[in-house]
């Protein structure tokens, strides 16, 4: 059988199309709805006023008819589209036969946990455990927080500047932004940030990386030279103020932080570090992972393996939640119940991953995401020529930032609105990212084929230009 339809025959036809102003009367109608009758917390349709009525491969379609070309992908959760008919064939038929399992054995639940041991890193892949929880990515993070804690003893947590790792209590403790914690502190005690490698805030410095580096064979990026020191010093100062970690949590690229990809030798140093120490690594690849990158998860890029990998997002297949954490059959030392959650049986998510994944695989997805997203990114490179605020254009496949900043290096969240909005009125969405809000974020579906991208970057370049200091 073949695995569905060619990724060309998986949208609503002719996007962008847009048939009245954005937003339209029917979304205005609905937006004033929600507003009446939904919580104050609703955040997106602030930025992006539409109401959804269908959406296809990469392409949505609002109330109003209005048809936009979806450079966001649900944050990254659709990465073989929207309602991917190959997908969402298996997650209806698992519906009608059996849907709530707790953690019961069931053929779905067995055959997903052997599919992700299967496109697993090397070090994981053959030696694995899977732990299910609640259905989010925050919900992975709590469940990797509880296994370091009890495999080491200890209760000390480390993560990094810049970081974001979700919105429960624990996940919340270890996430670097200042706004998502706000009114909600105490949060749990003993976490230590540590920088992340910034490569464009060390522009210009003349320093030299050796000096400070603990790792034996540096990269020569000072960024990363002074953010492994940090973790060093974290590790192993006996003057510290602080106990040994339980573990490291760490995004292989950066999500919410701006895109951000540490330079080569971060990851293999954070590695290096954890073993010297007795410490977990644990990846956080729930916006990174599933094939993102262009590689099943990005740590791949760097050859570095984690003890554990907190997974959500992309591996419900077709936007059915799932949260789940993959590691070390080494670490599989908590009894029953070590880890609970009612919603730990999804099977629909379940039959959706293992047909997401092949899917990816029968249409070679991941080669498509890095020659696209190298397109995307030379494309957006191009157009920094016309705006000199558009400092930096990064990221690994069809995960894509690219920065704004001032001549005086100040960043520029400005132009990052102005660009979204001139994108969304003309039938393309796009979203933002980074500490400031001054990164451009890119998150298309897999899916989204190169004549799709190029009319889109079409708008996006468009906007960049328009929206240049001179224009």
């Amino acid at each position: 059988m073949s695995a569905g339809p060619p990724i060309e025959e998986l949208h609503i036809a002719d996007a962008p199309q847009m048939k009245t102003d954005v937003p339209g009367p029917r979304s205005t109608e609905l937006i004033d709805r929600q507003q009446e009758l939904d919580s104050a917390a609703v955040a997106y349709p602030k930025r992006v006023p539409i109401a959804l009525d269908e959406a296809r491969g990469a392409t949505v379609r609002d109330v109003d008819g209005n048809v936009f070309l979806d450079f966001f992908a649900g944050i990254g959760v659709l990465n073989v589209g929207h309602s991917n008919p190959y997908v969402v064939e298996a997650v209806n038929d698992q519906t009608e036969k059996l849907v709530h399992t707790i953690d019961f054995p069931t053929e779905a639940r067995l055959d997903f946990i052997e599919a992700m041991d299967g496109i697993a890193p090397d070090g994981l892949s053959g030696e694995s455990k899977m732990v299910f929880g609640g259905p989010s990515g925050s919900d992975a993070i709590e469940g990797s927080i509880k296994l370091a804690k009890h495999y080491t003893g200890r209760h000390g947590m480390l993560a990094f500047e810049g970081s974001y790792h979700g919105g429960t209590a624990g996940a919340l403790s270890l996430t670097g932004g200042r706004k998502y914690k706000a009114g909600y502190e105490p949060l749990l005690p003993d976490v230590v940030h540590a920088p992340y490698p910034y490569r464009i805030e060390e522009r210009g410095s003349d320093a030299d990386a050796t000096a400070v580096c603990p790792a034996a064979d540096c990269c020569g990026d000072l960024s990363c030279a002074r953010a492994l020191d940090r973790v060093q010093s974290v590790l192993e100062d006996p003057y510290g103020g602080k106990q040994t970690p339980a573990a490291i949590w760490v995004e292989p690229i950066q999500g919410e932080g701006g895109v951000v990809v540490p330079p080569k030798g971060f990851l293999r140093g954070l590695r290096d570090l954890a073993d010297d120490n007795d410490v977990m690594l644990i990846f956080d690849e729930i916006q990174s992972g599933f094939g993102r990158t262009g590689e099943w998860f990005a740590s791949e890029w760097d050859g570095v393996t984690p003890d554990a990998m907190t997974l959500a997002k992309g591996i419900g297949g077709a936007g059915v939640p799932l949260g789940a954490m993959l590691y070390h059959e080494k670490f599989d030392t908590w009894g029953p119940g070590g880890h609970i959650g009612t919603f730990r049986g999804n099977v629909p998510a379940m039959r959706g991953g293992i047909r997401a994944i092949e899917y990816i695989r029968e249409h070679d997805l991941l080669a498509h995401a890095r020659d696209l997203g190298e397109y995307i990114r030379d494309r957006l490179r191009e157009a920094a020529d016309a705006n000199p605020e558009l400092v930096d254009v990064r990221g690994r496949g069809l995960f894509i930032g690219a920065e704004f900043r001032d001549e005086s290096g100040t960043p520029r969240k400005s132009a990052v609105k102005a660009v979204q909005q001139y994108c969304y009125e003309r039938g393309v969405l796009v979203w933002s990212a980074g500490r400031h809000g001054n990164v451009l974020r890119l998150l298309p579906p897999l899916v989204m084929t190169h004549a799709q991208a190029e009319t889109g970057l079409d708008v996006v370049v468009e906007a960049i230009e328009a929206h240049a200091p001179d224009a």
